[in-house]
């Protein structure tokens, strides 16, 4: 006797046994035998008969004990262990905060049995590995739009300067976040990553204009070149950022199936495009303004500079050793920068003398 055997028989009393083949026509079914449905509710486990291999019958109790408990409808494995699965809806707070909350409570309260351990899947799983990918998305494309701008301008002040966007739209995606009560998922991460491109564009448009009117209009007040050239690229940046939040308008407004993914990435944007353009046309001509300016230097009056090289000269002077008047004559005559010059022009037409030549006349033939 094996526990097979014992199964085969209780399967056979509850879900029934194969026990030959009916054919009806050209189909086959199996003909499966098991107690009618009466039986099956009323039946006594301990008073089936079991027959053994020397043809004896004894009843499932001398065997066994059956009773009744409560258990998994289905019993799922994993890894060759079993797996029990718990489902939780989330609602009205970010499951990353919430899987926190329910780990901090089961360490506290419940004792594991040696074998056992607990998995958190499903969407939290996903959140962990999409945090693992924008790890690394996030930063490599801010490293791109900064190597970007850098081979754009070619200068790093404007690559630092035009890259301050990216806080700025931060500030105001986080703000959005936090005014409509969503937490940071990765679809609000996605949307930080398109409004960075978006807020960069501003400020390219911008600092682009205020190059052109000094490199190519010839302007050189800073002052002027800032004042004038915000003015003129206000338009184009305010129409920039607004068509940019209406398109993601309808999707921060959606109600309908996916609301929970486009809402967030909407929200982003559109507070992000927000505080980025206001900024954008405030501190941004402010720091080009800074980062340009000429310091101008203080005017030394003509009186004081006299004062200074008499005094330097006096001291120059007294410093030296006292030469006689021949000996004066010809250290000037030798060191002075324009005899100097003169002589090397002599010394220069001396030698077009001397390499000069003069061309025969050409003899022509009758």
């Amino acid at each position: 006797m094996n526990i097979q055997e014992l199964n085969t028989l209780v399967r056979a009393a509850y879900a029934g046994e194969t026990a030959g083949v009916v054919f009806e026509n050209e189909r086959k079914f199996d003909l499966v035998v098991r107690l009618n449905e009466q039986s099956r509710n009323e039946l006594d486990l301990s008073r089936l008969f079991i027959h053994l291999d020397n043809e004896a019958v004894i009843p499932l109790s001398e065997v066994a004990t059956a009773h009744y408990t409560e258990g998994p409808m289905q019993i799922s494995r994993e890894s060759a262990r079993r797996r029990i699965t718990i489902g939780v809806n989330v609602r009205n707070r970010d499951i990353a905060s919430l899987v926190a909350d329910v780990e901090t409570a089961l360490t506290a309260q419940l004792k594991m049995p040696p074998g056992y351990s607990i998995q958190y899947g499903g969407q939290f799983e996903n959140l962990q590995k999409a945090q693992q990918r924008l790890a690394i998305a996030v930063p490599v494309a801010l490293l791109l739009i900064f190597v970007l701008l850098y081979f754009t301008f070619g200068k790093l002040k404007y690559a630092v300067m035009i890259f301050t966007a990216v806080p700025m739209s931060a500030i105001g995606g986080v703000l959005a976040l936090w005014m409509r009560g969503m937490p940071f998922s990765i679809s609000a991460g996605v949307g930080f990553i398109a409004l960075f491109g978006v807020a960069v564009l501003n400020g390219i448009v911008l600092i682009s204009h205020f190059n052109r009117m000094r490199y190519e209009e010839g302007k050189t007040d800073i002052r002027e070149i800032v004042i004038e050239g915000s003015l003129i690229r206000m338009r184009p940046v305010i129409m920039t950022a607004t068509v940019a939040a209406l398109g993601f308008l309808p999707m921060a407004l959606s109600t309908s199936n996916g609301a929970e993914v486009q809402k967030p990435l909407a929200t982003v944007v559109i507070g992000g495009l927000i505080t980025a353009t206001l900024l954008t046309l405030i501190l941004l001509p402010v720091l080009y303004y800074l980062v340009n300016r000429k310091l101008s230097r203080p005017e030394i009056p003509a009186q004081a500079v006299a004062t200074i090289a008499l005094i330097l000269l006096g001291t120059s002077v007294f410093a030296q050793q006292t030469l006689p008047l021949d000996s004066a004559i010809n250290h000037a005559l030798r060191e002075h920068p324009a005899l100097k010059n003169g002589n090397l022009q002599i010394q220069m037409a001396e030698i077009g003398i001397i390499s000069a030549r003069e061309i025969p006349k050409a003899k022509c033939k009758p």
